[in-house]
C-alpha cells in the first residue's frame, strides 16, 4: 500500500472539502446580502410610491379644485346663495350710498334698535350689580366661616397645649420620683458592694501571703490531668526548651504562608495573562466585524448610488418626455372670465 499516496489523496481530499464549504458560506453570504438590499430596494419603492400617489393628490386637491371648471356654474350647489336677492330691508346691498335711499341714523329699525340697545343695557348694569352683590355676600361668608373655623382651631390647640402641660408636668413629676429612688438605692448597692470587695480583697490578700504561689514554686502548677496540663493560677511560665519549639513552629507556619502567597500570586499571574488574551482575542474580533461592517455599508452605498442615479435618469425622462406639456397660467386664466 502507498501510504504516502493515501496521505496524499487524503490532504487533497480535505483541502477540497474545506474550499467547497468556504465556498458555499461566501455564498450564503452574499445571498444574506443580497435578501437585504432586495428587502431595501422593496421598501425604497414602497416609500416613492406613497410619495408619487402623495404628490398627485396634493396636486389635485391644489390644482385641479372643482371650483376652476369651465362647467362648474351649472352645478354649483351655493348657486340660490350666490344670487342676488330683492330687497327686503335696509341692508340691501341694492341700497348703494348714490342712490340716496337710506342716510345713517335713518333705518326703518332705528327706534327699535335704540329701545333694545338702552334695554340691554339696563340689563348689562342691573346683572353687573347682582353679580357685585353676589359676590361681596359670597366673600363676607367665606371670611366668617374662615374666622370660625380659625377661632375654634386656636382653642382646640389651646386645649391641647394646656394638656400637653399637664401631662409633661405629671411625667416629670413621676420621672424626678423614681430618679430620686433610684439614686437612693444605687447609693446603696455601691455601699454593699464596697463593703464586700474590700473583705475579698483582704481574704485573697490573706491566701496569698499564706500560700505557695508567691513562693514561685514551680511543682505547685502540675495538674493531676497530666504532664501537659498546668493549672494556670500557678503556673510561672515555660521553659527555655518550650519557647524554643514555639518559635520554631511560628518560623514554619511563617514559611507555610510565604509560600502560599507565591502560590497565589502566580494564579493572579496566570488568570491576568488569560483575561489579557481574552480580551486581545475579543479586540481582534471587533475589529473584524467592523471591517465586515464596512464593507457590507460599502457595497450598500454603491447600490444606493446606483439606485439613486437610476432615479435620476427616470426623473429627467418624466420630466423632458412624460410632463412635458404643462399647463401655464394663462390656461387657467382663461376661466370665469364671463357669465352666463
Amino acid at each position: 500500500i502507498d501510504t504516502d499516496a493515501l496521505d496524499a489523496q487524503i490532504k487533497e481530499r480535505k483541502i477540497q472539502e474545506a474550499t467547497e464549504k468556504a465556498q458555499n458560506e461566501k455564498f450564503a453570504n452574499e445571498m444574506k446580502q443580497n435578501d437585504k438590499i432586495m428587502c431595501l430596494l422593496e421598501e425604497q419603492q414602497k416609500n416613492d410610491i406613497r410619495n408619487i400617489n402623495k404628490a398627485i393628490s396634493e396636486f389635485r386637491k391644489n390644482f385641479q379644485k372643482p371650483e376652476t371648471r369651465r362647467e362648474f356654474d351649472l352645478s354649483d350647489p351655493q348657486a340660490l346663495k350666490k344670487e342676488t336677492p330683492a330687497r327686503l330691508s335696509d341692508s340691501d346691498p341694492q341700497c348703494s350710498v348714490s342712490g340716496l335711499q337710506k342716510f345713517v341714523g335713518e333705518d326703518l329699525n332705528c327706534v327699535q334698535r335704540k329701545i333694545l340697545q338702552k334695554e340691554q343695557l339696563r340689563e348689562w348694569s342691573l346683572q353687573q350689580q347682582r353679580d357685585l352683590r353676589n359676590a361681596l355676600a359670597d366673600k363676607k361668608r367665606s371670611d366668617d366661616l374662615y374666622e370660625k373655623d380659625r377661632l375654634e382651631l386656636d382653642r382646640k390647640a389651646v386645649e391641647l397645649q394646656r394638656a400637653d402641660e399637664e401631662t409633661r408636668r405629671a411625667i416629670c413629676a413621676a420621672t424626678k420620683d423614681f430618679n430620686r429612688a433610684q439614686a437612693a438605692e444605687l447609693a446603696e448597692r455601691k455601699k454593699l458592694e464596697k463593703y464586700q470587695t474590700m473583705k475579698e480583697d483582704m481574704a485573697e490578700i490573706s491566701s496569698l501571703l499564706q500560700g505557695n504561689l508567691l513562693c514561685e514554686n514551680p511543682e505547685q502548677a502540675a495538674s493531676s490531668i497530666g504532664s501537659h496540663h498546668v493549672m494556670t493560677d500557678r503556673w510561672k511560665g515555660m521553659s527555655q526548651e518550650q519557647l524554643m519549639a514555639i518559635r520554631n513552629s511560628q518560623q514554619q507556619q511563617i514559611l507555610e504562608k510565604q509560600r502560599l502567597k507565591e502560590e497565589e500570586h502566580q494564579r493572579d499571574a496566570e488568570w491576568d495573562r488569560q483575561r489579557v488574551q481574552a480580551a486581545r482575542a475579543q479586540l481582534l474580533l471587533e475589529r473584524q466585524q467592523q471591517r465586515q461592517n464596512q464593507e457590507w455599508r460599502r457595497a450598500l452605498d454603491s447600490v444606493n448610488a446606483e439606485l439613486s442615479q437610476e432615479q435620476k435618469l427616470k426623473n429627467i425622462r418624466l420630466k423632458e418626455e412624460e410632463y412635458s406639456n404643462v399647463p401655464t397660467a394663462e390656461y387657467y386664466a382663461q376661466f370665469n372670465t364671463t357669465s352666463r
